[in-house]
């Protein structure tokens, strides 16, 4: 049985990692950092979005900025095509 993660990777979907900076509630001027990571659609990232809406929405600390990387781990392979052969001696 394939995994649930490898399957989304063949649909198009990468690796996404948020890095998330919040205000705390009880000292809103000193800024707390949070790690997120899932597999995600690039450019719409429709997880991401669902979790920063749950943040908003269930958690006290405001939202300060939001960091985001990505990349697809499955590629197509990279062909470089050669203009000769070479022998070393």
């Amino acid at each position: 049985m394939v995994s649930h993660d490898f399957s989304r990777q063949l649909r198009g979907y990468g690796l996404t990692t948020a890095h998330i900076f919040y205000r705390r509630p009880d000292h809103p001027w000193l800024l707390q950092s949070y790690v997120w990571q899932e597999y995600d659609l690039c450019p719409h990232f429709p997880q991401l979005n669902r979790f920063l809406g749950f943040w908003r929405e269930k958690l006290e600390g405001a939202l300060h900025s939001v960091t985001v990387a990505h990349s697809r781990l499955i590629k197509p392979a990279e062909i470089k095509s050669v203009d000769g052969v070479f022998q070393l001696h």
